[in-house]
């Protein structure tokens, strides 16, 4: 059994022993759960079961009679989030005690790859829930990074809110909100000021960014997806003409900026002074980058192990944990960590094996792979949250985990079962056989009489497709079997134009996804998944 220690003593570097005492209390509430998960387990089912007291979803559910955890289980089914949707809208038509006693303070807007946006409340006691594990992830973060602290963050994040619902809730995105709801003195850390990131256009909102950043000793940049770090360093490339000019000039008005709004643009050029462009645009040379933080696991883990070769240079890439606007479930707390560790202090969690059996933290086992089953204090009762995730070792008797894909989202056409992990890590060996670097790629089945993957690529070429035909069979033997007795056919290549999966991301951000979690789009398991790339694909730069 592989088992790692929280390492969360006073002793370090001043700024951790400055934050180690601000959460004393935090931290021994956090070994104590480590210690025994099964305990803190039912301290946060007694204070969901308070929470939902009075309330329709908890008469509809008999909650008053629930005293164990195993009670909750019969009386709560799991449900995926289209089936809450009912209790979901009820709370942003401004009904009360739909699914909490407290009031929800906000809704967050959150999306799948095509499906419809699903508002989920937010209370004060989830989001303080949230803002402790973040601060504990922070805490491991400036133990090992004492140059962090010394410079200024760089983060991806959506407006807090960008409309209200019916009932008058405001609605937004989670990165936002967790942004605005820091302390004065983080807020003021920050590289770009908020108003930026209430710009309406995604491009100009971008270019605004990096102006902002280029200006700054940037020792720190987070944002979920890999995939956006990427995307930025490209952007620099193409507009460092631009925003040279702006940055001679102290200005916000070249490339994308042309547009903006002028009263807009006034408010944010008093904070802008000329300066001298950056002779190396690599983000490695033009800012002081102690870590980049994002997902690296699952899909994620190709883009993230490309981010070395854009930045310019070897820079930490730390795991930001397992979290989604739903809530914050595990976070590690040193980068060499293999996964994440589960807050069971923080929200309840459950575990379903293939068997179809829920299970608690302490039941796991080391090596399998379980679904996420979530109840949070802002209501959400039993949420299949779909994601698979596989216990890779122990801190203390609780379970790390690493994110390995989403429940449901594989391709299959002749009982293969191929999920995007696979697609990743065979994709990542392939281009490195050949010498290739696709921006980005996208697999889907087509069915004929003898079936094929096909992959829309942003710089492939056939070499790249042999050479993932391989690497898929090592990843999956149910696939290397199909393609040896001719039930599958060899993937082919579809090339997409330079810019396509840029244009994807702008497609998604206008149809109102938040930037910084925008996933990429490894897996294409329906129609309008690939029309979406096709239409990204056609469009004009």
């Amino acid at each position: 059994m592989t088992r790692f220690e929280p390492e969360l003593s006073r002793d370090g570097h001043g700024a951790y022993r400055l934050l180690r005492a601000v959460l004393d209390g935090t931290v021994r509430h956090f070994e104590a759960s480590l210690n025994d998960p099964g305990m803190a387990q039912r301290t946060r089912l007694t204070a969901l079961l308070r929470g939902a007291e009075g309330t329709a979803f908890g008469r509809e559910h008999g909650l008053d009679k629930v005293e164990s955890l195993q009670d909750l289980r019969s009386a709560v089914p799991i449900r995926a989030a289209n089936a809450l949707t009912p209790w979901l809208d009820r709370v942003a038509e401004g009904e009360r005690s739909v699914l909490t006693r407290e009031r929800p303070v906000q809704l967050l807007e959150t999306s799948g790859t095509t499906g419809a946006p699903k508002l989920l409340p937010v209370t004060r006691s989830w989001a303080k829930t949230v803002q402790t594990a973040q601060a504990l992830w922070t805490l491991g973060l400036i133990r090992e990074r004492a140059e962090v602290t010394a410079g200024k963050i760089l983060t991806v994040v959506s407006p807090a809110v960008h409309g209200h619902s019916t009932g008058g809730l405001p609605i937004g995105s989670n990165t936002g909100r967790i942004r605005q709801a820091q302390p004065w003195w983080m807020r003021r850390r920050y590289a770009v000021p908020y108003p930026v990131v209430e710009i309406p256009d995604p491009l100009a909102r971008q270019y605004a960014m990096l102006r902002f950043a280029l200006a700054a000793e940037v020792t720190s940049l987070t944002t979920a997806n890999p995939s956006m770090v990427l995307l930025l360093c490209r952007r620099l490339q193409e507009w460092r003409g631009p925003l040279s000019k702006d940055l001679e000039q102290g200005t916000l008005r070249e490339g994308p900026a042309q547009d903006m709004d002028g009263a807009r643009r006034k408010r944010l050029e008093r904070k802008l002074r000329p300066m001298h462009p950056p002779e190396d645009w690599a983000p490695g040379a033009i800012w002081p980058l102690s870590t980049v933080n994002c997902w690296t696991n699952g899909p994620a883990a190709y883009f993230a192990a490309r981010l070395p070769e854009a930045l310019g240079r070897e820079v930490p890439i730390r795991e930001v944990g397992i979290t989604a606007s739903e809530g914050f479930f595990a976070f590690p707390l040193a980068q060499d960590w293999p996964g994440s560790v589960l807050w069971t202090d923080g929200h309840l969690l459950e575990f379903v094996g293939d068997d179809g059996r829920a299970r608690f933290a302490w039941e796991l086992e080391e090596g399998a792979q379980y679904r996420l089953v979530v109840s949070t204090e802002a209501g959400l009762w039993r949420y299949d949250l779909a994601d698979i995730v596989e216990v890779v070792g122990w801190c203390r008797e609780t379970p790390l985990v690493r994110f390995v894909g989403k429940a449901g989202r594989y391709l299959n056409a002749v009982g293969e079962r191929v999920v995007a992990a696979q697609v990743s890590t065979a994709m990542a060996a392939a281009a490195e056989a050949v010498g290739a670097r696709p921006v980005g790629f996208t697999v889907r089945l087509r069915l004929g009489e003898v079936p094929r993957y096909e992959v829309a690529v942003e710089a492939g070429h056939l070499e790249l497709m042999m050479a993932f035909d391989v690497a898929l069979a090592e990843q999956n033997v149910e696939y290397a079997g199909k393609r040896k007795s001719g039930r599958l056919d060899p993937p082919v290549a579809i090339e997409v134009p330079p810019g396509t999966y840029a244009r994807y991301r702008l497609l998604r951000t206008r149809a109102g996804a938040p930037e910084g979690q925008i996933k990429d789009p490894i897996l294409a398991v329906d129609e309008p998944e690939w029309e979406m790339i096709q239409r990204a694909a056609g469009e004009a730069p």
